[in-house]
């Protein structure tokens, strides 16, 4: 048992800068020494630092940037490649496994070795790799790095070791995929052209063995020529020069003709036993004009050409669209006999891929289904009906719908929610898919032993919301939510009007969800918040609307005369929040100059809506304009069901609401929720000095920056000629800022504030120096950047180097010290039971606020607790209680009792709104609290609260607001998200920071149990979607379309082999067709072709070390034990071996059992001659 003994009274919060931190993250140097007091804390701490292991889990969506798509026939999986060096491997549903080359370089190409669960890939950096997919992470097993040339294709021959490698230069090189090393056999472009041709035929862009005789390779060269070259005998059997630059080539299965796409959207058809010219030349969308010429079309980038028994060939295509038809979607072409069916794309194609029930290319092909990918999206068309309906596709792939914005995560939630969301969303699913199962259907999956229920929340740009299912490492979607729906529709204008409609006015910037009483909240960046309630039942309802005008700050108010029209304004010396704090001002209109005022940035519906079961929208709260100004972006939210209040605020100040009521509690800037209680000096300011100083435009810590990128957003846009200016006026004002700042003789937080121009601040005239960021015609802001796709530039920047230093750059004092100038913002709520004063001797209910300055507020409430009463008499909000300090922005609110364990907040039970009422029975609300006191039979009152900035975390004993502990997280960075997490039956604080280090700090000692340097912080995506939860787990987007899941539990880290899907399952590869007799017997020449003895080092010799250098793969032997670990992969490395050892004597046997028939019937058929023929005369004959 460790004791823990708290510090005396006041010791470290009487300033930020109270406790000496660290200079490196993570350090242990912040744990204070305790000092002895009347009584101890006995607190069991249970996590230790083996308790934690960051890695990967799983990554969801769709592969961002793909650039080349492969599919194993026989095992049913499918890989796409991407631009950043990812591989995904898919399967059935659960079986989904992201690969990453540890190069970086863009996937060129991939090949399966079909039923041999491996799989080549081609980079950009000219670097074969080898993948083994026997385990469960797939590892490189070998690479082969080509130092002279660069690849452009490649082919590997069903039941082949042997890889065909073509290159720029037009060369094609073999490669051993065993030992993945060159042959010494080359087939050099100028041997493959005739002698005299004078040009170069330039990059090979096609290779395929011919299907009648696989010692033939087709090689198609860039510049039109096609050659046939004879693998034994070393030289070309046919060469074809056409006009036309080829892209793809397709074999008919019999191996007697093939066709090609080419540049000006023609497809050739040729045969084998005339190849001076194409027998067919089709322009499938190009059509005869009047003057009797063909239309110009778009290239035809591919096409695959697969036979049918039962009807005529399939020959599918991409592109070939005439130009003059502008607009027009990518589409795939389908052409079935004279049918020819156009599929239109939401998305460029980047391959496709017909699926085919044989993998052998001398077999009728029989196509069943054709796998298109898109630059966002994956499709797969149903080739089995005539209208070729596509597949409804099992993975996450829509993610990126609309750009994610936001992202929550919620893990141990309660088991009943994840049906309830299925079985409402399940109403709204599309219709029209193929009935047909999924044809991905490879690999096994099963739900392991480490699961419980887990939703993934996504907010996105065009308002909507989806929920995931994330239980067991998988994905599924189980219902969407469209906020756009309680607004009108903005309306379209002309001039000014057109411009003042933003493009994305409902996009999502923060999420509050309780699961158990199933209230959902959204905030948007049109400074909006809805209230959402849940119902099983569809209802007819009308959206209450508030509206409040939060632009509380005594530097707006120039006289008493204006203070009058705006009833939540105070005087600068006023703290009272009472009474002209209660209620919104009446919604006004612009002024007549054109300014607007006292008016929402969206109009909800005002009439009865028919909802539909789910989530219903219940409140609305919007911020108003003022004076032509924009109101400011919300930056914290806080709900609780219990309470029945709803808690905000911005830069400006905090708003409180009492949703069950309808009404406004509190609105009030954050200078004036100090009272007598600030712990600053603050000095006056001017009146009427310019709203949004120029201290808005330096760097601060990230969690007041996300507001600055909401504001730049939000603000007009200006001109380039409009940023110079304000970049000059900036300079000059940062050239003056002093080196240091000082209040009360203590430092101050160095990354929770603005950066302030540095003159000091005295009163100015009307006629003072004055700096506007927008005119009151300007817009208010364009569209809203999604968190996939945001970047991090100032402003007065627009360069790279601006960009990073906004991350890496240490903030001095005098780019973020605390100026009087500067607005407070409130960066994080929460509500929970606790003690607002040291003298109070039970908890009540009370708000935590943490703002941008690292102050955080204690506002007790008196909440009537009578059903009844609950909702008639007023919930009255009292004086700022306890001011608590920390260094840097406040990010995140913990309360455990003294015990060490967790206190959830309170919260009601969820019941249907809209559920038929029982006349005998009266509804009543039922509360489920969790007070501080329920579990201190041994200790006696008081919890501990965990508070968390930007820089370091403290432990404060409750209600005596001593500080236990205190942790300096880091100096040279500064913390994006921090959560209170349970892991291992415990709980610990989990921090993320900008400087890529993920750390786990123990609680309440605030030892650190864990700090890896994870993931460096590259944009603002990552910051804003970036959240921990339970279970020891985390998700971030990894890009603007993939979800990347991660954990820090060691156990989670041990269970994850169980939970991932197996790719490889041992499958016998189908038997070829029965060729019959005569053509085994007298055409066979294809089973003869050995390119063992032909490609092999006694026949080819050794290929040039400089050509291409082997790099053994991490993997290695260890990685190929561990493959076959377990008795199913030593049966299938036995098989595997007994089939490559054994497919000589097969072949041989095969021969020999041939023979012996022929033998007989020879024998058959000469002894009947022979007993014909015995007792005939020669002259008979």
């Amino acid at each position: 048992m460790k004791k823990f003994r708290k510090v005396l009274d006041g010791l470290t919060t009487s300033s930020p800068g109270g406790t000496i931190g660290s200079p490196s993250c993570g350090s242990a140097a912040g744990t204070p020494t305790a000092a002895p007091t009347p009584r101890e804390i006995d607190v069991q701490e249970t996590l230790v630092s083996e308790n934690f292991q960051l890695c990967k889990t799983v990554r969801h969506g769709f592969p961002y940037q793909p650039t080349a798509l492969a599919f194993d026939p026989v095992q049913k999986i499918l890989a796409i490649g991407s631009r950043s060096g990812g591989v995904r491997i898919l399967g059935r549903p659960g079986v989904d496994c992201y690969c990453q080359h540890e190069s970086g370089a863009a996937v060129l190409q991939l090949q399966f070795l079909i039923n041999e669960g491996a799989l080549v890939t081609a980079c950009a950096d000219d670097t074969l790799h080898l993948w083994n997919l026997r385990q469960r992470r797939p590892a490189v097993l070998h690479s082969l790095k080509f130092n002279r040339e660069r690849i452009t294709f490649c082919h590997l021959p069903f039941q082949s070791k042997w890889l065909y490698v073509g290159t720029e230069r037009g060369n094609t090189h073999i490669v051993n995929i065993e030992s993945f090393v060159l042959s010494g056999y080359v087939i050099m472009w100028n041997k493959a052209i005739e002698l005299s041709t004078k040009t170069h035929p330039g990059p090979v862009v096609h290779l395929s063995d011919s299907p009648k005789d696989e010692g033939k390779l087709l090689i198609g060269f860039e510049s039109g020529t096609i050659v046939q070259w004879d693998l034994r005998g070393k030289k070309a059997d046919f060469r074809i020069y056409y006009d036309e630059a080829i892209h793809s080539v397709g074999w008919h299965h019999e191996g007697k003709q093939f066709m090609c796409s080419h540049s000006d959207g023609s497809l050739t058809m040729w045969n084998l036993r005339n190849t001076t010219k194409p027998f067919q030349v089709t322009f499938p969308h190009g059509k005869i004009q009047k003057d009797g010429r063909k239309e110009s079309c778009k290239p035809i980038l591919k096409v695959e050409y697969k036979t049918s028994r039962s009807s005529d060939p399939f020959i599918i295509f991409s592109g070939g669209l005439s130009y003059d038809k502008a607009g027009r979607r990518p589409t795939l072409t389908i052409m079935h006999g004279k049918a020819i069916t156009v599929l239109e794309m939401d998305y460029p194609i980047v391959e496709f891929m017909a699926l085919c029930e044989t993998p052998y290319n001398n077999e009728v092909q029989e196509p069943y289904a054709v796998v298109v990918l898109l630059e966002k999206d994956l499709i797969v068309v149903d080739l089995t009906q005539s209208n070729f309906p596509v597949f409804e596709n099992p993975y996450p792939m829509d993610v990126h719908e609309s750009p994610v914005t936001c992202t929550a995560y919620f893990a141990e939630c309660p088991p009943d929610i994840i049906p309830i969301l299925y079985s409402i969303g399940a109403k709204h699913k599309k219709t029209g898919y193929s009935q047909k199962e999924w044809p991905i259907s490879g690999g096994t999956w099963t739900l392991g032993s480490y699961t419980y229920p887990e939703i993934i929340i996504t907010g996105h740009a065009d308002g909507s919301i989806k929920f995931w299912d994330a239980s067991a490492i998988t994905l599924q979607m189980l219902y969407k939510l469209k906020t756009s729906k309680v607004f009108e529709k903005p309306k379209l204008g002309e001039g000014r009007a057109a411009e003042l409609v933003e493009e994305d006015p409902f996009a999502i910037q923060m999420v509050s969800w309780c699961p158990q009483s199933r209230i959902f909240c959204v905030v948007g960046i049109s400074a909006h918040i809805i209230l959402y309630r849940f119902s099983k039942q569809d209802a007819n309802t009308q959206i209450v609307s508030l509206e409040v005008r939060l632009q509380c700050e005594s530097e707006d108010v120039i006289s008493p005369s204006e203070n009058e029209n705006n009833p939540c304004f105070t005087e600068p010396g006023s703290h009272s929040p009472q009474p002209h704090h209660q209620h919104p001002a009446s919604p006004g209109s612009g002024t007549p100059e054109g300014i607007k005022d006292s008016i929402p940035c969206l109009k909800v519906k005002d009439r009865m809506v028919r909802v539909p079961p789910g989530y219903q929208a219940e409140l609305v709260i919007q911020l108003l304009w003022v004076d032509g100004e924009p109101p400011q972006q919300i930056t914290s939210l806080d709900i609780n069901s219990a309470y029945g209040l709803l808690a905000f605020g911005n830069s400006n100040g905090l708003a409180v609401v009492d949703y069950l009521q309808k009404t406004i509690l509190l609105c009030m800037s954050t200078l004036d929720l100090y009272g007598a209680a600030d712990p600053y000096q603050r000095l006056t300011r001017s009146p009427r000095r310019n709203r949004q100083s120029t201290s808005e435009f330096c760097m601060r810590g990230l969690s007041n920056f996300y507001s600055d990128s909401k504001k730049r957003i939000r603000t007009s846009y200006q001109s380039l000629t409009e940023l110079s200016d304000n970049q000059q006026s900036i300079d000059m004002e940062r050239s003056k800022s002093p080196t240091s700042d000082h209040v009360n003789g203590h430092c101050t937080s160095p990354t929770s504030q603005p950066c302030s121009a540095g003159k000091p601040r005295v009163p100015m005239g009307p006629e003072g120096p004055r700096l506007t960021r927008r005119g009151p015609g300007r817009p208010p802001f364009r569209k809203a950047q999604s968190a996939a796709c945001m970047e991090i530039s100032l402003p007065v920047s627009h360069t790279e180097e601006s960009r990073e230093n906004s991350f890496s750059r240490s903030r001095s004092s005098s780019v973020s010290s605390i100026d009087r100038d500067t607005k407070e913002a409130i960066t994080t709520l929460q509500f929970g039971e606790s003690y607002a004063r040291k003298s109070d001797l039970v908890p009540t209910p009370c708000l935590w606020v943490g703002t941008s300055l690292g102050v955080v507020l204690l506002i007790p409430m008196s909440i009537p607790t009578d059903q009844e009463e609950r909702m008639e008499e007023p919930v009255t909000i009292g004086p700022s209680g306890a001011v608590l300090m920390l260094k840097g922005s406040v990010l995140r609110f913990g309360f455990l009792d003294c015990m060490g364990a967790l206190i959830q907040s309170p919260y009601e039970v969820w019941r249907d709104p809209n559920a038929p009422e029982d006349p005998d029975r009266l509804r009543k609300r039922k509360l489920v609290h969790f007070s501080p006191s329920s579990s201190q039979d041994t200790c006696g009152e008081g919890h501990l609260a965990v508070v968390c900035s930007e820089r370091q975390a403290k432990v404060f004993l409750m209600p005596s607001q001593s500080c236990l502990f205190v942790h300096n997280i880091t100096e040279s960075s500064f913390v994006l998200r921090a959560d209170v997490v349970s892991v291992c039956n415990s709980v610990c604080l989990a921090c993320f920071c900008a400087n890529g280090h993920i750390m786990t700090l123990s609680l309440p000692s605030l030892r650190p149990l864990m700090d890896i340097n994870y993931l460096p912080l590259t944009d603002m995506r990552i910051a804003r979607t970036f959240c921990f939860t339970n279970g020891g787990q985390a998700l971030y987007l990894s890009s603007p379309t993939e979800i990347q899941r991660i954990t820090y539990s060691q156990e989670m880290c041990d269970n994850l082999q169980e939970m991932l899907g197996e790719l490889f399952t041992p499958t016998e590869t189908p038997e070829a067709q029965n060729r019959g007799f005569l053509k085994g017997f007298f055409g066979g020449n294809a089973n003869t072709f050995d390119r063992e003895e032909l490609f092999g080092e006694a026949a080819a010799g050794k290929a040039s070390r400089s050509l291409a250098q082997h790099i053994p793969g991490q993997a290695g032997m260890e990685g190929m034990k561990v493959a076959a670990s377990g008795v199913v992969g030593e049966l299938a490395r036995a098989r595997i071996a007994l089939d490559e050892r054994g497919q000589r004597l097969g072949e041989l046997e095969e021969r020999t059992a041939l023979m012996m028939t022929s033998a007989e019937s020879f024998h058959k058929h000469a002894h009947e001659l022979m007993l014909k023929c015995k007792d005939k005369k020669w002259y008979q004959f």
